[in-house]
């Protein structure tokens, strides 16, 4: 079962249950969307709403193994090796005119605004995890450095 936002939020201890419900009730009066309403209702975060958002996402599409996927050369000439890692997402694939974008659950909010001004074509956005899609990058746009701790938020100390 997909949580939605406004579940979310009361489980990262944002909002409580009856502010949803107040919500809820001004979504119906005005139409407007739930995360627009709790910032200017009770002060949320746009950040916090990012991350209900993107978590509710990642439960909506599941995460995509990047293992044994066939690049297009296409695909990933769209964003430069900079971009890549800056934004923490990978071209996968055209399908029609439509491109498949990888990115992880914490990046998704930041590689869809970046998409958004970047690239003419619609974009499909999957969810990785941090590891594999650093892996990725790795290979696909190797920078001088780059390292997988950039996308994972973990960093490797020297023994």
């Amino acid at each position: 079962m997909v949580l939605r936002i406004g579940d979310l939020l009361v489980r990262q201890g944002v909002l409580t249950e009856q502010q949803v419900e107040d919500i809820l009730t001004e979504q119906r009066a005005v139409g407007r969307p739930f995360g627009e309403l709790a910032e200017r209702l009770f002060g949320v975060s746009s950040r916090d709403v990012e991350r209900a958002w993107a978590e509710q996402y990642a439960q909506i599409t599941g995460e995509f193994n990047l293992h044994g996927v066939k690049f297009e050369a296409e695909a990933l000439a769209t964003v430069t090796p900079r971009q890549a890692w800056q934004f923490r997402l990978l071209p996968v694939r055209y399908s029609g005119d439509e491109l498949t974008v990888c990115t992880t659950r914490d990046h998704l909010a930041r590689a869809l605004r970046f998409v958004g001004w970047k690239i003419e074509n619609p974009c499909h956005f999957v969810i990785s995890s941090p590891e594999e899609l650093a892996q990725m990058l790795m290979k696909h746009y190797p920078l001088a450095g780059a390292t997988v701790g950039m996308v994972t938020g973990k960093t490797i100390s020297a023994v």
